[in-house]
């Protein structure tokens, strides 16, 4: 039956498109196509990657003093999992998978912060096509009823809030408190920390804590560690390497079934997350830009994809932990395709996805404020 699935799948898939589409295998030689070759004009990927070169994030390179100073205005804000110094600037540019461009180290592994949100909002997608979770507006405390979903206002949540960081979660995990996570701007500590919570859906708040009980609900619905999920039924399929790392908390341990395990973070701002290279990175990008598909195999549904990277309703710019290029937002790109969308963390780091123009752009350790420079040199180029 699945083998006929597959059949099917691909029959639906016009000639010319497999033709383009390449599929880069593990541990060898990736394939490239020059620039002319891609349609693109030279001069300006020359452009870009001198851009990214010159345009280095200026936190500090040791990750533990950046975070640090990163995140000093929050309340009791502290290391909690592993850091790891990090390279100078690296990245690919691909068209149909192929390398078009590359600088710095694509293979070394580092942290990747915010970036991990992506990664794991598709474990949320594979245990819904796996029908784990039968709808993403099931409330969660269906699934996880251990009390972290108690209360008249947490009992409201549904897989949905979580996904898109509008959930007001309120409590504390693994000793962070929601509260605490990236204060606003203005106002005094009593004033956001006795504030009234956010209905559930209304205002997308970004928040780590509340992203990292995401991550604790689905090793709840798993019912195995997330990373484990990730190499079975991730990481292995898109022919990864085995150099990539997810981490958790140093405390963040929990009994599922009778065995203790670590539930992970969904970024890097106290430690932890995803520690990965620029071309695992890139591998997870060519998922996207095929609709979930690796060579013959669906992955990850296409319906998935499409609601992942739908506008929510309290942000325009943020789906299923997937930022957007939409118009409207505050974040939009000017001068970018609006169709674009993009995987974001701390320090410069970005997998960026352009259907338009079958391309896939991981860019690294790349000053946050010029990454829509970056892209609109990007489209200068390839237009």
């Amino acid at each position: 039956m699945k083998h006929l699935i597959r059949i099917l799948i691909i029959m639906c898939i016009s000639p010319y498109a497999l033709s383009q589409n390449y599929f880069p295998e593990r541990n060898a030689d990736w394939e490239q196509r020059t620039v002319q070759d891609a349609g693109w004009d030279k001069k300006g990927i020359d452009n870009v990657v001198a851009f990214a070169k010159a345009n280095e994030y200026s936190g500090s390179r040791d990750l533990r003093i950046a975070i640090l100073e990163g995140f000093k205005r929050e309340p009791f804000h502290q290391i909690l999992g592993r850091t790891k110094k990090r390279g100078g600037p690296a990245g690919m540019i691909l068209k149909n998978g192929k390398i078009v461009a590359q600088w710095g180290d694509t293979k070394r592994v580092d942290m990747t912060f915010s970036v991990t949100k992506s990664f794991l909002s598709t474990m949320a997608g594979l245990a819904v096509d796996q029908n784990l979770i039968a709808s993403v507006d099931d409330k969660v405390e269906q699934y996880v009823w251990d009390g972290t979903f108690g209360g008249a206002h947490n009992s409201s949540i549904t897989w949905r809030h979580l996904l898109q960081q509008n959930s007001a979660w309120q409590g504390t995990l693994w000793g962070g408190k929601d509260w605490a996570d990236r204060p606003p701007s203005k106002g005094g500590i009593d004033d956001w920390q006795y504030e009234a919570p956010k209905t559930p859906g209304t205002v997308m708040e970004y928040n780590d804590v509340r992203v990292n009980v995401l991550a604790y609900s689905l090793l709840q619905v798993w019912r195995k560690p997330l990373p484990q999920v990730m190499k079975e039924q991730l990481m292995d399929k898109i022919n990864a390497s085995t150099t990539w790392r997810w981490e958790g908390y140093k405390d963040a341990w929990t009994e599922v079934d009778g065995i203790n395990m670590k539930s992970v973070t969904g970024g890097g701002h106290s430690g932890a997350g995803i520690f990965i290279s620029a071309e695992d990175m890139a591998r997870f990008g060519i998922l996207f830009l095929n609709d979930g598909i690796w060579k013959q195999e669906q992955v990850i549904s296409k319906d998935w994809i499409t609601e992942a990277i739908t506008p929510s309703t309290p942000n325009v710019n943020y789906g299923f932990m997937w930022w957007l290029n939409t118009k409207e937002g505050s974040r939009h790109w000017e001068g970018v395709d609006e169709d674009i969308f993009y995987a974001a963390g701390f320090g410069g780091n970005f997998i960026i996805v352009d259907k338009k123009n079958d391309m896939v752009i991981v860019t690294r350790w790349l000053e946050p404020s010029k990454v829509s420079e970056f892209m609109k040199l990007v489209t200068k180029a390839v237009n």
